[in-house]
């Protein structure tokens, strides 16, 4: 099996050098491998998969095409989680739950986008809680596209506002949470993004934690072959 995993890519209109980046990159690596992962935070907001956002055609057009080739995969983050069934059906993406468990080689490893084990955030998790029900996903997506985009801006200008006032261990992952979660689930492995605190991790129990990157002048990936590794492939953006 060759997989590839990635997360915190963050396209946006605003950024159309490092969609392009985007495109020829997954274009290139679908060709290398089985499988695709995108562990969440593929763009910077969603508010819709109705949404007329030329980024989401480009998308849904790279993925099926991708999709002739190997099976791209994708798990909600924190700026995505609006991403529909309608959206993954256009694009042929298969949408994963957060955790998931995969096997690589000999070794299981959780794949997640990582939000949920940042716990000693307490005003993040609750505001992700509400984010996530039913109720005001349904209420947000009842109001027209316009009203829709002018309410992800403000929710992401609070949470700059938020994050520029936090320690930085707060924003981090609770290892321990991760590792009782990993356990729980017979995992030795994980691989998440969301800190954008790159690096691998030695769990002190034959684990470890693979944190992707955010994508700028390098794009952060995994990649698994007999076994994972971490890269910052270079990008022209």
């Amino acid at each position: 099996m060759r997989a590839l995993f990635v997360s915190d890519i963050h396209l946006d209109e605003s950024r159309p050098v490092l969609l392009e980046a985007f495109l020829r990159f997954l274009r290139r690596e679908s060709r290398l491998n089985d499988d695709i992962y995108i562990l969440g935070d593929l763009v910077e907001a969603w508010v819709g998969d109705d949404s007329d956002d030329p980024v989401a055609s480009a998308l849904a057009s790279l993925f099926r095409e991708c999709s002739e080739r190997c099976d791209v995969h994708f798990m909600h983050g924190n700026r995505d989680f609006l991403i529909g069934d309608a959206f993954c059906r256009e694009s042929r993406m298969q949408l994963l739950p957060d955790p998931f468990v995969l096997r690589l080689g000999s070794r299981f490893a959780m794949l997640s986008h990582g939000d949920a084990f940042c716990t000693a955030d307490s005003s993040y998790q609750h505001m992700r809680k509400v984010l996530r029900s039913k109720a005001w996903r349904s209420s947000f997506l009842s109001r027209p596209l316009r009203e829709r985009k002018e309410l992800a801006s403000g929710l992401r200008k609070m949470s700059r506002e938020a994050n520029s006032n936090k320690a930085a261990n707060i924003s981090d992952v609770v290892e321990s949470d991760a590792m009782t979660a990993m356990e729980q689930l017979g995992c030795d492995d994980i691989i998440h993004g969301h800190t954008h605190r790159p690096g691998v991790h030695d769990l002190g129990n034959g684990g470890r934690r693979f944190v992707l990157g955010d994508w700028g002048r390098c794009a952060w990936v995994a990649k698994f072959r007999e076994d994972l590794a971490l890269e910052c492939v270079p990008l022209r953006e």
